[in-house]
């Protein structure tokens, strides 16, 4: 008899603490926006520069809106610079990298574009790329995974 074996999928809520290792980055509210196509990490300062002949970026980073004392510095290979347009409809042309995400009981490598979210609520979007084929999305629901 073949049976299907079926593995459900992690269900996350609409906001979810997320870790980037990679990054050094332990703990991070992210909004889960279904709507965003890639992924969006908050930088106010960023910083392009080669090393080994591969394009490089340095950025810092609020991890916790209340606490702009907390200043974290990362850098990481780009990947691309994309046009994003944001969900004001502003165009905006943004570093593109690649790194560790962990959520819960997954750890997978996905995109994020930075871009200075100091207006905005949460530090980092989710968006639908990264989230796709890895979790579920309870949109009444919050903090699934647990809090870091």
């Amino acid at each position: 008899m073949n049976e299907k074996i079926h593995i459900q999928s992690p269900i996350i809520g609409w906001r979810e603490w997320i870790t980037l290792p990679d990054l050094n980055i332990q703990k991070i509210k992210a909004k889960i926006d279904t709507g965003a196509r890639t992924s969006a990490l908050h930088a106010f300062w960023v910083e392009a520069y080669r090393k080994k002949h591969q394009q490089w970026v340095k950025f810092a980073i609020h991890p916790d809106q209340y606490n702009l004392d907390i200043v974290l510095e990362c850098d990481a290979p780009v990947k691309d610079r994309r046009i994003v347009t944001d969900s004001g409809g502003h165009k905006q042309r943004r570093y593109v990298i690649e790194t560790l995400f962990r959520l819960g009981p997954c750890a997978f490598i996905a995109e994020l574009t930075l871009t200075n979210r100091d207006t905005m609520q949460f530090r980092m979007l989710l968006g639908r790329t990264a989230i796709n084929n890895h979790f579920l999305v309870n949109p009444r629901a919050s903090y699934l995974q647990g809090r870091l």
